[in-house]
């Protein structure tokens, strides 16, 4: 397996902190209205995606996954613009967004988190998360009716567990990509887990 979230943990790292950030901001904001939690969750998922998309350009050449994360990328930006462009983004309709868009990262995470079991150690808190969001996602789509503002309480518990995952991941992928001495050793499989030589 590649190192594509070794490499690029800092990628991990700000998804946590935009996540993080989403979720208490719309838990602490005191009077959140609609058109704030659309700017809100417009910025997250813009900024995410594009985080994505430059951290999967940026290994398209060390990575044969990277079109995992481009596309995680290109769902997070596809949510954003859409949330911003909805001429009538209505409660119901901003939730239904936010599910499909936590459905859609959970499948990425749980597939790149699977790629990931023989490489890594630390690969279940992606499964988890990506779990998570698809669990939330299913909520979601099944609760559509109760509203964005409604449901901001579950919105937010969501993107800091969330993010939380995320970031605790990120910090076991830096911890393990400075441990090691030569990068040839992601690619080659030889710590931890599997490949074909001892060390």
């Amino acid at each position: 397996m590649n190192p594509l979230y070794l490499e690029s943990w800092k990628t991990l790292a700000w998804r946590g902190a935009i996540a993080l950030l989403f979720g208490i901001l719309a838990a602490l904001w005191p009077g959140l209205t609609l058109m704030w939690l659309i700017i809100i969750f417009a910025a997250y998922a813009l900024i995410g995606g594009t985080i994505c998309i430059i951290s999967a350009v940026q290994n398209r050449n060390a990575d044969a996954d990277w079109w995992l994360l481009l596309l995680l990328g290109v769902v997070g930006l596809a949510a954003g613009v859409l949330a911003l462009l909805g001429p009538a983004l209505t409660a119901v309709m901003l939730v239904l967004v936010i599910g499909a868009t936590a459905f859609g990262t959970g499948i990425f995470d749980i597939a790149m988190g699977i790629r990931l079991r023989k490489a890594i150690r630390g690969e279940g808190l992606l499964i988890l998360n990506g779990i998570v969001s698809v669990a939330f996602g299913v909520a979601i789509f099944a609760f559509p009716g109760e509203g964005a503002l409604a449901l901001v309480w579950l919105v937010s518990a969501y993107a800091v567990f969330s993010g939380i995952l995320l970031l605790a991941l990120a910090w076991r992928a830096r911890r393990w990509k400075n441990n090691s001495r030569a990068p040839d050793e992601f690619r080659a499989g030889d710590l931890h887990h599997g490949g074909s030589s001892t060390g």
